[in-house]
């Protein structure tokens, strides 16, 4: 790199500043002698040297001017561009500062920092909800767990769902989901289930499974601040302590659920995984209604179900039911 790239000379300005170190007496007409250039392109070459600062007023000659040295030229221009950085670098604190206070007073709703270290968030309103899902969606690098209660899921959140999940398996993140087994029996879950599949998503189901739970690379979780109402908010936190033990819940989850493609009939001898559920759900006492809710399915179901059940252990109450099932060793 030359000292004319390090100030920005141009080919001239350089030919007549090199001109100059060798001639220092030079006036225009020597230099335009010398390297055949017009007087006009002479001048215009020393109006840049001056700006440069190559060349400075004569104290012994007053009226014209000296070549300064090119290792005090170059000092020079280092320092200036020194100086020039630092400008810039104030330049965009200042504009990160401002773009701070700017997002801070367009905070989104719904959003309350708990003011911990790990950064908990009490999120309000499906709005407010989504709006936090799309931005961590947009940070994922490895992997995306998710638990998904409740059965059959609204047309509303898949088609919200959809485009986050879209992105997510272009760039590769794993994403493993759990779904409950009543999912199976709803097509637009079940075609929304497969359609993950096949684009490399892993999806289970399970006849019960734990609240709703998101966790993002394995360091950012979201679950309901009311597992009943997931309308009620959320909680975002990156708590070590808390996402480990919510990775470790999804993990037990995960080995006890069966893959979406997998058959889950049963014979004469056996329960399917929701037909034990039924069982051992109504054995301690729950009512039907707390038992569809758990399960994800209708009370019509549970009580189609359970009947079913009594017909095959000929029993004539849930009573004798669950004594004739754990006969079986069925529960």
């Amino acid at each position: 790199m030359s000292l004319s790239d390090v100030i920005g000379l141009d080919t001239t300005a350089s030919a007549v500043y090199r001109a100059m170190l060798n001639n220092p007496t030079a006036d225009v007409d020597d230099l335009s002698r010398m390297l055949q250039l017009t007087e006009g392109e002479v001048r215009d070459a020393l109006d840049a040297l001056a700006d440069s600062a190559l060349l400075e007023p004569s104290r012994a000659n007053p009226g014209t001017f000296r070549v300064v040295d090119p290792r005090v030229a170059l000092e020079r221009a280092l320092q200036q561009e020194e100086e020039e950085l630092t400008r810039k670098q104030q330049k965009l604190e200042a504009s990160r500062a401002k773009a701070a206070q700017v997002l801070a007073e367009f905070e989104r709703p719904g959003r309350v920092e708990s003011g911990d270290v790990y950064r908990s968030v009490r999120i309000t309103g499906l709005d407010a909800i989504q709006s936090e899902m799309e931005v961590l969606a947009r940070d994922l690098r490895s992997d995306l767990r998710s638990v998904v209660p409740g059965g059959a899921q609204s047309a509303a959140a898949l088609a919200a769902a959809r485009p986050l999940d879209t992105d997510v398996l272009a760039r590769g993140v794993q994403m493993r989901t759990l779904y409950q087994d009543s999912a199976r029996n709803d097509t637009a879950t079940i075609d929304y289930a497969r359609w993950l599949t096949e684009h490399e998503g892993q999806v289970r189901t399970a006849p019960l499974l734990p609240p709703r739970l998101l966790v993002f690379d394995s360091r950012i979780a979201m679950i309901p601040l009311k597992p009943s109402d997931t309308r009620a908010g959320a909680l975002r936190t990156e708590d070590p302590a808390v996402v480990k033990n919510l990775v470790a819940m999804f993990e037990q989850a995960w080995e006890m659920a069966v893959p979406l493609g997998a058959d889950r009939t049963s014979d004469a001898n056996s329960l399917t995984p929701t037909e034990r559920e039924i069982l051992k759900l109504l054995a301690s006492g729950i009512t039907d209604e707390a038992a569809s809710r758990r399960l994800g399915v209708s009370m019509r179901t549970v009580r189609r179900q359970m009947a079913a059940l009594m017909e095959r252990l000929d029993a004539s109450s849930r009573f004798e039911a669950g004594i004739n099932a754990a006969r079986r060793g069925w529960l």
